[in-house]
């Protein structure tokens, strides 16, 4: 595999780092880098990949792919293809990757059972340029409240509306919004918050994201310092159901509200907790023209 940066759990709540080379880059960076398209027959969406530590290996990590459930589920067939990148010369060139999904419709990840989310253990292949985030920068409360998170904070978001891409290399395209819903807290209750983002077919699956530099917080301004975590994924197009009643019909209208609606990162940790200790047990990427995996890690349109 091509050496990536790691963001890890370093980065959260105030520390102050730098994006240098020897240093670890900041979340905008890492994530277009572990942030890819997803496609299958009938569904196309967003997927990005983290870096789930094995507590058999200190200092390993596996890798898990990471989505909407929709998506996945709205394949027609076993095959999906993610759209890898690799470098080429001074730029990056993309790796298509074929992988099984289904075993006969049968899905090989892992759904949560009340959330619109879904997890899988992934190879990629050695040349493949992946950005190895760590699941600890997937937001708690505890998280959350630290930073006193509230409405109108300002977020980011990667993904492929309507499956456009930033570039000919397949990078994803960033967007922002605020946090438009309150609560926040706690998520096992909440579940989900609104973003003040259009969702476009595409964009189900992304990551979502929070960074600031010099946020007050806990009675200090933290001058120097940035705050930055993933906050959640995005599922879906919030809507109004308006019932049209006529004479001879009646009819249910749906009015896109354009906001997203995003599933608690806390949500993901959930799911993750559910996959197989033994990766084996679950689905690898079966990787296409002959390309070997790296063995020492893991490795419709979207619906609105």
């Amino acid at each position: 595999m091509v050496a990536r940066i790691i963001l890890a759990a370093v980065l959260i709540l105030g520390v102050d780092r730098e994006a240098t080379a020897e240093g670890t880059p900041e979340i905008n960076t890492v994530l277009m880098h572990s942030t890819f398209k997803l496609s299958g027959v009938g569904s196309a969406g967003t997927a990005f990949i983290l870096g789930q530590p094995d507590p058999r290996h200190p200092g390993a990590f596996r890798r898990v792919l990471a989505t909407a459930a929709h998506v996945l589920e709205n394949m027609k067939t076993d095959d999906a293809v993610l759209w890898l990148r690799t470098r080429k010369g001074a730029g990056y060139r993309k790796l298509p990757l074929g992988m099984k999904v289904k075993d006969k419709a049968r899905p090989l990840w892992t759904k949560h059972p009340a959330a619109d989310i879904a997890v899988m253990y992934i190879e990629v292949p050695t040349i493949a340029d992946v950005g190895i985030v760590s699941t600890d920068v997937l937001a708690t409360d505890e998280m959350l409240e630290k930073v006193s998170m509230h409405p109108g904070d300002r977020l980011s978001c990667l993904g492929f509306p309507y499956s456009a891409e930033g570039n000919e290399a397949g990078f994803p395209i960033l967007r922002s919004g605020y946090i438009a819903s309150y609560p926040l807290t706690p998520t096992k209750q909440t579940k989900t918050f609104l973003f003040d983002f259009n969702v476009f077919e595409g964009n189900s699956g992304g990551p979502v994201y929070f960074v600031e530099s010099n946020r007050g917080f806990g009675g200090s301004p933290n001058l120097g310092r940035t705050v930055q975590f993933l906050i959640g994924i995005v599922i879906q197009q919030a809507s109004l159901e308006e019932e049209v009643k006529s004479i001879g019909e009646t009819r249910k209208v749906q009015h896109p509200l354009g906001l997203g609606i995003v599933v608690h990162a806390s949500l993901i940790r959930e799911a993750l907790a559910l996959l197989p200790a033994d990766k084996s047990e679950t689905s690898r990427a079966a990787v296409q023209q002959g390309i070997a995996p790296d063995g020492r890690s893991p490795a419709a349109p979207a619906r609105r």
